[in-house]
């Protein structure tokens, strides 16, 4: 439980969410395709009912990610990643997390919400062409995921490809 009292296994499926927020949250999914502001002010009212929740996290990320906004979704999944870190009682700064394997991926939410947030910078650092923060971004993740239980690896072959050249591109 965190100081709030909400366990953070459920707060990432929503649970926890004061029933303003949860509404907020809702609307802002409704409005996203058709007007982006009034979403994100819906996203904002969330934000300031229920800061730090990963359902609020999950939401903006998912605004920004859609709307093709992905520096913006970057600085969300680091949110994200610092929220999973202190779930955990790991370091708030990815890169200070030690390179070893998270225990229960598939069943633990927390371990699942970290390395899923950890994917997702992975994955728009590539699309942001940051490749340094891609390739250790995605060290981590196969040390901490061993098993490719959130599916990184297809990440790193996707980053290696592009580095050496695809051969099916030449043809």
């Amino acid at each position: 439980m965190d100081p709030t009292g909400i366990d953070f296994d459920d707060a990432v499926l929503g649970a926890g969410l004061p029933p303003a927020a949860e509404k907020a949250l809702a609307e802002a999914g409704a409005l996203r395709s058709s007007d982006a502001v009034l979403a994100m002010a819906r996203l904002m009212t969330a934000q300031a009912l229920a800061p730090g929740h990963p359902a609020v996290l999950i939401a903006f990320y998912r605004h920004h990610f859609y709307g093709h906004r992905l520096a913006a979704a970057r600085d969300v999944a680091r949110r994200a990643l610092a929220v999973g870190a202190e779930a955990l009682g790991l370091p708030s700064v990815w890169r200070q997390v030690a390179p070893q394997p998270l225990p229960d991926a598939m069943a633990n939410a927390r371990t699942r919400f970290y390395l899923f947030a950890l994917k997702g910078y992975a994955y728009l650092s590539l699309r942001l062409d940051d490749p340094v923060e891609a390739r250790d971004a995605l060290a981590l993740l196969q040390a901490l995921d061993p098993d490719d239980r959130v599916g990184g690896r297809v990440l790193e072959t996707v980053r290696v490809r592009a580095l050496v050249g695809d051969p099916e591109d030449d043809a």
